[in-house]
């Protein structure tokens, strides 16, 4: 309630007045902090989760692998559901505090399932000697509920906290406001790695030496500590209203440029278009023609007294259009990174065949199977920063651009790495299970041969390069193209291919594990000895590959995308508030 008194107050004053008293540097505590401690309880709960499934739920190591790509996939589907609530109805700051809460309430039920041995089939000691029992429906559906909690919380919290974050710095007027968001953006995505190495060491280290009750409740306590730093600062948050007809907007456009499909495109100086007095959006762009059809004014009955259209789901105002065409036409490049999305999410596998490797580092140290991911993510964080304060100001001297390298070339590059990266993985496999045959393992899947897993460090460097890379220039690419009331969305449609990918990637594995079981043992076994998991990232490979010159075509058909078109948003937020004060428009969307 206080929430909603705030906001509303917020959404009563000038966007300018708000903007000048808040916000700003003080805020990036509470907000970075929410983000980085939601990292380390969730990524902290998903490094080590294909052992817990394996050794306590008694899975398959293919039907482990494919549930963790599941709720990989639907804790990055959500986010575009939390992105359309933040801008169109609720407001950044409410679907972050609710995402917090429910994600709170899933990685308690998953902490229960720890601490209460009905909650999970009774233990098995050696399933190489004994039959152990399997999951029943009551245990996998409370196992699955905490899952289904965790990704709608994230859904709240992913999409909305580096958007939320750019509202209380964006400044359009500043000439230093273009360099200060893309330092925020790479520092943002830094801050994340940093709690992600924290997850991945500090809290699989609990998990695997004072076991799962411990090693479930410390997440649940960072969590906690997330939620009540977030809403300390909420009364110095900057939070931009949402645009309660956005939503609206985007569809009615769909449906005018349906109903008006039959009509011929106008000539070239045609003037007719639907577009309030003083936009600057007075004439659609040539992208994406057809859409036009969706601004035409046909005849003067069309508009109403007040200038509106009287149907507008049948005339919308040459802005809806162009948003619509915004969407639309990113969705090519952004198909390219789906690809990208099935090779980072492979969390599952590599854990698995470490743990049949000598884990031994520097000597004496000795890594938790699944914190050898921390490279993939310290590789991530050391790139960024030599990115950001060396490479940008030396080559932007020679590209003229202020970024460095263009959004294009990093996220080609991304890919190009991210072949490279399962390429490595498959040749360390191959090794991997050579010596296993040698060494006398090939029917014992729980020996440990002499090699090393520091060869495992290779693919997680090069995986982590290829996600700084790809990931961050899609970010930037994704709010350039956009404008900023649409910004939660283009985050969360980083968020929402990634989910893609692990669908693919689940759909890949369950394929491969049929198929490939027909001729007696599938690549993916859960005796990793007997199985071909180098072949499996070969697979992976030749598919990277062919994603790579798709994107390349997609890259060449969009054309030039460096300059951030000019929304002006106090024009969109003025013309859908006249546009709502018809009465026509899109009950089905109203608050």
């Amino acid at each position: 309630m206080v929430a909603e008194m705030e906001l509303s107050s917020e959404q009563s004053k000038p966007a300018q007045l708000v903007t000048s008293k808040k916000g700003g540097l003080r805020t990036m505590p509470c907000i970075i902090s929410n983000e980085a401690l939601e990292k380390v309880a969730s990524f902290g709960l998903h490094a080590n989760m294909i052992m817990y499934l394996t050794s306590e739920y008694h899975m398959e190591a293919a039907t482990g692998a494919s549930i963790l790509f599941l709720w990989s996939a639907m804790s990055s589907f959500t986010p575009i559901i939390g992105a359309f609530l933040s801008d169109s109805h609720l407001g950044r700051f409410r679907v972050i505090a609710l995402g917090t809460v429910v994600s709170l309430l899933g990685e308690i039920v998953l902490w229960l399932t720890a601490v209460f041995p009905q909650a999970r089939p009774v233990h098995c000691d050696d399933p190489s000697k004994e039959k152990c029992v399997s999951a029943n429906t009551a245990q996998v559906m409370l196992l699955f509920a905490s899952f289904g909690l965790m990704s709608i919380g994230s859904g709240g919290i992913r999409p909305c906290s580096l958007a939320f974050g750019a509202d209380q710095l964006d400044k359009p007027d500043s000439p230093k406001n273009e360099k200060v968001l893309q330092s925020f953006f790479n520092w943002y995505y830094a801050s994340v790695g940093v709690s992600v190495m924290f997850a991945v060491t500090v809290i699989v280290y609990v998990q695997v030496q004072l076991g799962w009750v411990v090693g479930f409740g410390v997440p649940v306590g960072l969590m906690l500590l997330s939620g009540l730093l977030f809403l300390l600062g909420s009364s110095l948050y900057v939070k931009v209203p949402p645009n309660k007809n956005l939503s609206a907007g985007l569809v009615q456009a769909i449906a005018a440029a349906w109903k008006n499909r039959h009509l011929a495109l106008p000539p070239k100086n045609f003037d007719a278009w639907h577009s309030p007095k003083g936009s600057k959006f007075a004439i659609p762009t040539d992208n994406l023609r057809y859409l036009n059809k969706a601004c035409m004014i046909r005849s003067p009955e069309d508009i109403g007294p007040d200038r509106l259209a009287k149907d507008p789901w049948s005339l919308c105002t040459v802005r809806q259009v162009e948003e619509l065409k915004a969407l639309i036409r990113i969705l090519p490049i952004w198909s390219s990174g789906i690809m990208i999305g099935v090779t980072i999410a492979q969390h599952a596998f590599p854990v698995l065949l470490a743990n049949t490797m000598d884990r031994h580092f520097l000597g004496k140290i000795k890594i938790p199977a699944a914190s050898f991911s921390l490279f993939g993510i310290l590789t991530l964080t050391i790139w960024v920063v030599i990115y950001d304060r060396i490479l940008v100001p030396l080559v932007s001297k020679y590209t003229k651009r202020p970024r460095g390298f263009s959004f294009k070339q990093r996220i080609g590059a991304g890919l190009v790495i991210s072949c490279l990266a399962t390429a490595a993985a498959a040749e360390v496999e191959r090794q991997r299970r050579k010596t296993a045959i040698q060494e006398g393992f090939l029917s014992n899947p729980e020996g440990v041969v002499s090699m090393s897993a520091n060869w495992l460090i290779l693919q997680h460097c090069l995986t982590g390069l290829a996600e700084a890379l790809n990931a961050i220039g899609q970010l930037e690419f994704y709010y350039s193209q956009f404008p900023k009331s649409m910004s939660s969305i283009a985050v969360a449609l980083l968020s929402l291919g990634f989910g893609v990918g692990s669908l693919v990637g689940s759909l890949v594995v369950s394929i491969v594990d049929d198929v490939t079981k027909k001729d007696g043992v599938s690549w993916l076994s859960s005796n990793v000895n007997m199985g071909h998991y180098d072949y499996y990232y070969w697979l992976l490979t030749a598919m990277s590959v062919v994603n790579f010159f798709y994107f390349l075509v997609c890259s060449w058909l969009y054309g030039h995308c460096e300059d951030k078109k000019n929304w002006d948003e106090g024009e969109g937020r003025k013309e859908m508030e006249d546009l709502s004060k018809s009465g026509e428009y899109a009950v089905m969307f109203s608050a």
